[in-house]
This record gives C-alpha cells, sequence and structure tokens, in this order.
C-alpha cells in the first residue's frame, strides 16, 4: 500500500515537472510578428514609363493675334474669357477711308462692266453686220470696198469688246485690293476657342510689332478643345517610346481619377535641366474627356506610358520583392525567404516567373525590423495597424 502510494507521488512530481517545463518553454517562445501581406494572384502585369517631374497641360493650338497695321480701335468685340468662333471680328480699327475705297472700287467696276457689256453688244452687231456685207458682195449687190469696210468695222468693234473685258478685270482687282486693305482693320478669329487676353482698349491706337521688337499681342487666344500634357521622362525611359503607345493620365486637380490618352510625340532630343538630370520631352494626347471634367490649361499632370502588357500571370506588389530574386512568404507562423524569378514590372505590380504560387502570402514590408528567416510571424490586423500608428503618436 506505501509502495502505491510512493509510485503515484512520482507519477504526480512528473506530471507538475513536465508541466512546468511546457509552461516555460512557452514563456520563453518570442511573441508572433505582425507584418502586412499580399496573397499571390493572377492579373494584368504592365511595364510602364513615367515622367519625372510634373508634367502640364497645355491646348493644342494656342495664338497671339496681332493686328496687321497701326489704327485706331473703333469697336472691341470680346473680353478676357470669352468664347469665340472661328472667323468671329475681335477688334476692328477705323476704317471710314477704306470702306469708301471699296465703294469706289465697286462703282468703278460696275461701270466698266456696263462699258463692257456695251462694246461686246457693238461687237456682235458688227459682226452680224459684216456677215451680210459678205453675202450680198457675193451676189454682186455691194463693193468689195463696203464689204472690206464692214469687215474692218467687225474687228474693231471686237476689240473694244476685249478691252472693255479687260477693264473689267482691272477694276475688279482694284476692288479686291480695295477690299484686301479693308479686311487688314479687322481681327478675326483663326478658329473656335477662348480668349485668354486682351491687351488692347477702346480708343487705343495699336501700332504692328515693329522687326525685332517685341510688343504684347491684341488678343491672345486658345482652342480648348483640344488638349495635351507634355512632360518629361528620364533618358534612360526614353528609348522605348513609341507614338501611338497607351498613356494613363493622371492630375493633382483630379484625384483618384485617371484619363486615358496615347503618345504623339517624342522629342528628338535630350534636355540637360541639371548635370545629372536629362530629360526626353513628350506629348500625350487626351483620348476621351468627360463632359463633367472641365480641364484647365496650366493644369499639373502625370503620365504613365504603357511599355508592355502580359495578361493572367502571377504577380505580388513590387514593394515585396527583395534586390529583385527574393521575398519572404507567410507560412503556418513562420517567415520563409523564397528565391523568385520576376518578368514584367512596374511601380506597383511585379510577375513572378517561378519561385511562388498562387495563394502564397509574401510580405509587404521585407525591411521592416524583425523579419528574417524562421522568425515567428502572423498576418498584420487592423488593430496592430492602429496600435502601431498610436505609438508612433505618443512621445
Amino acid at each position: 500500500m506505501v509502495a502505491i502510494n510512493k509510485q503515484k507521488r512520482w507519477v504526480l512530481i512528473g506530471i507538475v515537472v513536465l508541466a512546468g517545463w511546457l509552461a516555460l518553454r512557452y514563456l520563453r517562445q518570442p511573441d508572433a510578428l505582425p507584418v502586412p501581406v499580399a496573397v499571390v494572384d493572377q492579373g494584368v502585369v504592365e511595364t510602364t514609363a513615367a515622367n519625372t517631374r510634373a508634367g502640364t497641360v497645355k491646348a493644342c493650338r494656342r495664338s497671339e493675334l496681332s493686328m496687321a497695321l497701326g489704327g485706331l480701335v473703333q469697336k472691341l468685340n470680346v473680353k478676357k474669357g470669352d468664347k469665340i468662333t472661328a472667323g468671329e471680328v475681335l477688334v476692328e480699327l477705323w476704317n471710314e477711308d477704306r470702306k469708301a475705297s471699296v465703294t469706289q472700287a465697286e462703282a468703278s467696276l460696275s461701270a466698266a462692266m456696263h462699258q463692257q457689256k456695251q462694246a461686246c453688244i457693238n461687237a456682235n452687231q458688227n459682226a452680224r453686220d459684216s456677215q451680210r456685207a459678205k453675202s450680198l458682195y457675193e451676189k454682186r449687190l455691194i463693193s468689195s470696198a463696203q464689204t472690206e469696210a464692214a469687215s474692218t468695222l467687225s474687228r474693231t468693234a471686237q476689240q473694244a469688246c476685249d478691252a472693255a473685258e479687260d477693264q473689267v478685270k482691272m477694276n475688279q482687282a482694284n476692288l479686291d485690293l480695295a477690299q484686301s486693305h479693308y479686311d487688314l482693320t479687322f481681327l478675326r478669329a483663326p478658329y473656335d476657342g477662348v480668349v485668354v487676353e486682351v491687351n488692347s482698349e477702346l480708343g487705343e491706337y495699336v501700332t504692328p510689332s515693329p522687326s525685332g521688337v517685341l510688343t504684347k499681342p491684341v488678343i491672345e487666344m486658345l482652342d480648348n478643345t483640344c488638349l495635351y500634357v507634355t512632360a518629361p521622362i528620364d533618358e534612360v525611359d526614353a528609348k522605348p517610346l513609341r507614338v501611338g503607345q497607351r498613356v494613363r493620365i493622371t492630375l493633382d486637380a483630379f484625384r483618384g481619377q485617371e484619363f486615358d490618352g496615347h503618345l504623339t510625340r517624342v522629342a528628338p532630343y535630350v534636355v540637360e535641366v541639371e548635370k545629372q538630370a536629362r530629360t526626353v520631352d513628350v506629348d500625350v494626347r487626351f483620348d476621351n474627356i468627360p463632359q463633367d471634367v472641365a480641364l484647365l490649361i496650366g493644369y499639373s499632370a502625370d503620365v504613365e506610358i504603357v511599355l508592355d502588357t502580359r495578361n493572367q500571370v502571377l504577380r505580388i506588389p513590387t514593394e515585396a520583392i527583395i534586390d529583385k530574386k527574393s521575398a519572404y512568404v507567410l507560412q503556418d507562423g513562420k517567415l520563409h525567404k523564397r528565391d523568385i524569378v520576376t518578368g514584367l514590372s512596374n511601380w506597383t505590380m511585379t510577375e513572378v516567373v517561378s519561385g511562388l504560387q498562387a495563394g502564397d502570402k509574401v510580405v509587404l514590408a521585407p525591411d521592416r525590423a524583425g523579419i528574417k528567416e524562421g522568425a515567428a510571424a502572423r498576418e498584420e490586423t487592423a488593430d496592430d495597424r492602429k496600435a502601431a500608428a498610436a505609438a508612433k503618436k505618443s512621445p
């Protein structure tokens, strides 16, 4: 009986020791490190080129309009911000003298046309008389002298008709000249657009810019129906750029919204902004601008030119990759470093050719303290992120 009690006592001691050892081992085990993860999935990966500095929204056409001659501003029909149509008169100079010249030329032309009509009527009549004289001469009813006189008169009348026609042409040219001089007193819009600046006042005298002297334009306008973005691309990324490539455009004024566009121009030269900053300017045209989006000239913009695209490939966030060849995978509560082979890549996503499988969980912050091969870890939660943010705010 005593031996049985001793045996039970030793068993109980063994259980207590084992429990203590397990508890000590558990207490010594480090807490699992919360890490942000992303699941390896299949999707689209693109290779892109982006601008190095902010681009600018510009108008396809922007014109500085000046008068072809000097004169007094008689009518100023527009103001800054007005929408205008092609051919619309923007500014009119005093032109009563030129208008009178046009009226005079019109009257001269009208008189010349009447004279030409009269001369040609006479020529036709004399031509018919000459034909009748020839007929009568053949019948021996009139003399050859009379026939020749009728023929000479007919030719003379025809010459007068031809001269009158030339006079009409000359008067028409004089009218065209007077009209062109008159038209120079009008400044017209060359295309549909918007007035940007008006640098003249009613009653003010305007003078054309003499050679070598720069003066302000009378009217500055632009075409706001055709917009594009010009932006600098690093010279290293410029080689694969081709006109027609698809582009995504973002603007600071419309955060979270993307606009489709295409590459329309790649500058044939490199701009040296600084000794270590060499760029190539590109122009990107908007494809379709939504009607509820009012873009302003001068907005800052960023462009992302799509160079190559692959669909339905394994991909992971680019920030999860270490030195372009490895990534940490969270599996069974521990971190494992995997060697990977990558394909196409951009700032956000990278194609994985080998080394990972769909469904693997890769760590998004591989440079975070405590992340290493074999470390105990768990997937970061929203509470973990709140606690980390609170810790940063606390002194």
